[in-house]
């Protein structure tokens, strides 16, 4: 099974085997200090510096999938409207196909 990486973890993406059992999600963020305050400047370039660590930790390939799948969700969203937003879909479909093509070979798994 495939997945995909978003900011909150992998998430498993293909025909569903047997029973999986759900994977454990990371913890989010901790609260900021005072309680419902903004976060500090300090919390937040922590909190970026544990992203880039994460995105880095993830295969390039993997990341370029999860962004091409958006691109198609992107699609069939503006397909939905009533009525359909046709240049907007358009768009992002080409930009899928873009990427598709582009990259044909190059993707592993994700392809």
């Amino acid at each position: 099974m495939s997945t995909l990486w978003t900011p909150d973890g992998e998430r498993p993406v293909g025909r569903p085997r047997e029973q999986e059992p759900p994977r454990a999600q990371p913890a989010p963020p901790p609260p900021p200090d005072g309680a419902g305050g903004e976060p500090s400047e300090d919390e937040v370039r922590a909190h970026l510096n544990e992203l880039r660590e994460q995105l880095l930790a993830a295969p390039a390939e993997v990341v370029i999938a999860n962004h091409a799948f958006g691109l198609f969700e992107l699609a069939a969203l503006h397909l939905s409207q009533q009525p359909p937003k046709l240049d907007q879909a358009r768009l992002a479909i080409d930009a899928f196909g873009a990427l598709v093509e582009g990259l044909t070979g190059r993707l592993a798994e994700a392809e």
